[in-house]
């Protein structure tokens, strides 16, 4: 017999389900599923391959940027409605960005689906979490996990199998059908659930906050572009720095604001967030780093590249029922030091590749980086939000996935500014040097973080 909390999902339920599992998994796969795709797209478009990072951060940057507005949006205009619109958008951006004909129109339309990603997967699980009863949650998430995990499986094989046998526009063609699924299945299978009292939106925080992920991901990007002047570089950062302090006084003092500043008298919840930030600086640059130096440095096949980077997700598979035994025995403190320290040996041990490394020998050293980056990821996850107050949870947690995403946006905007500031010092004939110095720092990046989890408590033992 199932106990109470952990009876099965009733078939009423199961479409619902779906629905928001086809959301999750074609935000999943589009993560995923580009990298490999890089440099055909930077061929067919006439870019530097080594310059195509836009075609990433674009998108991230829009879904940190439009997060903090899923929540708002569900509760003034309803669950179904915010959802519907979300897939729509997402779509149509897709079907954008499969008919671009050039590397403008190609990031206009990747913002367009990173304002339907950021709606997608937070409203989706506002939806799970107020219509699935609480005995059967559980089980709804762990479906979810299921459809979570299956697009960053599929990306890169997929991505390079298309690219490969048909054209770079497919990878984003593909999301069509699921999205009109979607779309029906929306109208068949979910409430338009509001509420009855909602407080007035923070704009004035809002602006701040976006021009704030703007300034320091566009100021970083255009460092090493030698076609911006230094000066639009120090603006965008003087600006993104400006935004941020600016807000940081409006949270304190902003009855209304978006996240208020008492969130970070959480001890745990201040090092969480800062722990996330900077240790994701690296391992969020890997996936876009890898396929990269694998097709241009090593000359290997697409279909062959998305298939070699499968070992890093089944790395994050093998991680997951692993983590909370070791965080009991050893606790938070000790674990995320030491896995830290390793997950920057790991990236680092990156520059020791080279185009005759036996692919078995490469295959377990991307298990090995999945594996200690999956860690990595859900170790600050847990630390960070397991002593927020029930009252600050949700708005914690939307700050902590503004956050993650804010970081994935700026560690693909940093890892790209290194490998082109080493490419034109050595020149574009020591690619493979260029990028094994950028592995280099970013492990050396990676190793210092843990100076900000050595500010966890040693009592900090509970998974």
């Amino acid at each position: 017999m199932p106990t109470q909390q952990h009876r099965r999902l009733q078939p009423k339920f199961r479409l619902l389900v779906l629905l928001v599992a086809i959301g999750f998994f074609m935000q999943g796969l589009d993560t995923t599923i580009v990298t490999t795709a890089l440099p055909a797209m930077a061929q067919s478009l006439n870019e530097n391959p080594l310059r195509m990072h836009n075609v990433v951060i674009s998108y991230v940057l829009a879904v940190a940027a439009f997060i903090p507005l899923s929540g708002w949006l569900a509760d003034r205009y309803g669950i179904r409605h915010v959802f519907l619109a979300a897939i729509i958008i997402f779509t149509l951006g897709s079907l954008g960005c499969g008919l671009s004909q050039n590397f403008n129109q190609l990031i206009v339309f990747r913002v367009i689906q990173g304002l339907g990603g950021a709606l997608l997967m937070p409203v989706g699980r506002l939806a799970l979490l107020r219509i699935i009863p609480r005995d059967q949650f559980l089980s709804a998430m762990s479906l979810m996990s299921l459809a979570g995990l299956a697009g960053p499986l599929m990306g890169p094989t997929i991505g390079g199998w298309l690219v490969e046998y048909t054209t770079w526009h497919w990878i984003f063609l593909i999301n069509i059908p699921m999205g009109i699924v979607g779309i029906f299945l929306s109208f068949k299978a979910m409430p338009n659930l509001t509420e009855a009292s909602v407080k007035r939106f923070d704009l004035g925080g809002f602006v701040l906050l976006v021009i704030a992920m703007i300034g320091l991901a566009l100021g970083i990007e255009h460092i090493a572009n030698p076609q911006s002047s230094r000066q639009l570089s120090v603006g965008l950062l003087l600006m993104g720095f400006l935004a941020m302090f600016w807000y940081a006084y409006h949270a304190h003092t902003h009855q209304n604001a978006l996240f208020r500043s008492k969130l970070f008298k959480n001890k745990m919840y201040a090092v969480g967030v800062l722990g996330n930030f900077f240790a994701r600086l690296s391992g969020n640059a890997i996936p876009f780093l890898m396929p990269l130096m694998l097709q241009i440095a090593f000359g290997m096949e697409p279909f062959m590249t998305g298939i070699m980077l499968t070992p890093i997700v089944l790395g994050s598979l093998f991680s997951k029922p692993i983590v909370r035994p070791i965080i009991q025995k050893f606790g938070y403190r000790t674990f995320l030091i030491t896995n830290t320290l390793l997950l920057g040996a790991c990236i680092a041990s990156f520059a020791l590749s080279t185009a005759e490394t036996p692919d078995s020998i490469r295959a377990l050293h991307f298990f090995l980086f999945g594996t200690l980056n999956s860690l990595q990821f859900m170790s600050m996850n847990t630390l960070t939000l397991k002593d927020l107050a029930q009252q600050d949870a949700s708005s914690g947690n939307s700050f902590l996935s503004m956050i993650m995403m804010l970081s994935m946006s700026i560690a693909v905007a940093f890892s790209g500014t290194l490998l082109n500031l080493f490419t034109a010092y050595y020149g574009t004939d020591q690619t493979t040097l260029a990028f094994h110095l950028t592995f280099l720092c970013l492990g050396a990046l990676n190793i210092l973080t843990a100076i900000i989890f050595w500010q966890i408590p040693k009592d900090q033992n509970n998974a």
